[in-house]
């Protein structure tokens, strides 16, 4: 995976920037010997800022940076002479991105809509001025805020794949292959288990201007959900998918068994995943004859759609976009 240019997972030490000080100022003019306060305030420290951009897909552009800092802000000066606030740092992020303490593991936030913002480390708030402490008893304050420190600490970025159709199955379930069919996604394909390492994302043209995002991602394994095989690096990516398309090969001995343990593993790992929308497929249909395929039919869930399909052939790759458009938008 070193040379991949796919990165779901970086760790940063960010650090926002100290407050300025507020100014310890009394006005001094040549006719005014004997002025009032008139120390501005400091500036705010500069934020640490993370935004959703969608021309991103990957955070391997945060892999080597490892320690992000933000500017101080200035200190307050006479005349009433507000400090200049830190320069805030955006760090650009693909859609999806989940934000969390890397010492507790804590989700802080995550980021799903283009454009969006959020502080990931707020910038120490600027100290006050003396003129803010001048009153009927104390005309002339001699002494002001210092500014805040900033705040740093370690953060962890997850990349979420967000897509409306993700396909899950064992390896060598025949995802790849169908993606490329239905897409003009070219993902790796081979014949032997775990050739995708990364998920890979295809826009499925339906009818006119019509289309839909299918994502191909890492096959499962049982055990998958206490990190077996690429476990839960796998399985965070379903999260975001709004249909699971679960593909199972018509030369494995026992479809029914096969889905309940796709189904458990995702069970296991959030029992939210369940709460999905789900069509079955059954890949590589044209290895199965009509006896066959009344045999898988008997073993299969009554409560999801299935239909066989075959990405070699072409059967039923229109039907399963249709199954897959009516299910998007039920």
């Amino acid at each position: 995976m070193a040379d991949s240019n796919f990165i779901d997972y970086v760790k940063i030490f960010c650090a926002s920037g100290n407050g300025g000080a507020g100014s310890m100022h009394l006005r001094r003019e040549k006719y005014i010997p004997k002025g009032g306060p008139d120390g501005g305030d400091g500036g705010r420290g500069g934020h640490i800022i993370l935004r959703a951009n969608p021309q991103f897909w990957t955070l391997i552009h945060l892999k080597y940076k490892k320690h992000i800092k933000a500017e101080h802000g200035a200190a307050g000066s006479g005349q009433l002479r507000k400090g200049k606030n830190g320069a805030d740092i955006y760090l650009d992020v693909p859609l999806g991105t989940v934000a969390k303490d890397a010492e507790t593991g804590e989700k802080l936030f995550e980021l799903v809509e283009p454009g969006e913002e959020k502080i990931l480390v707020a910038g120490g708030r600027g100290g006050l001025g003396n003129n803010n402490f001048k009153s009927a008893t104390n005309q002339t304050p001699r002494y002001a805020q210092p500014g805040e420190p900033g705040t740093e600490g370690w953060f962890i970025l997850e990349l979420k794949v967000l897509a409306d159709v993700g396909l899950v199955g064992f390896p060598n379930a025949g995802k790849s292959t169908l993606l490329s069919t239905v897409s003009a996604a070219r993902p790796k394909i081979a014949d032997y288990a775990f050739t995708t390492m990364e998920p890979n994302l295809g826009i499925v043209k339906y009818y006119d201007d019509m289309s839909f995002v299918m994502a191909d991602i890492p096959g499962i394994i049982e055990g998958a959900h206490l990190g077996k095989g690429l476990g839960l690096r796998f399985l965070r990516h379903i999260e975001r998918n709004s249909t699971l398309l679960f593909m199972i090969p018509a030369d494995t001995e026992d479809a029914g068994k096969e889905y309940g343990i796709l189904l458990n593993e995702l069970k296991e790992y959030n029992p939210e995943l369940l709460v999905k929308s789900r069509v079955l497929a059954i890949s590589k249909s044209d290895t199965a004859d009509a006896k066959r395929k009344a045999e898988i039919e008997k073993s299969l869930p009554a409560d999801i759609p299935h239909i066989f399909i075959s990405s070699l052939t072409g059967e039923n790759i229109q039907e399963l976009k249709d199954l897959l458009w009516k299910t998007l938008h039920e």
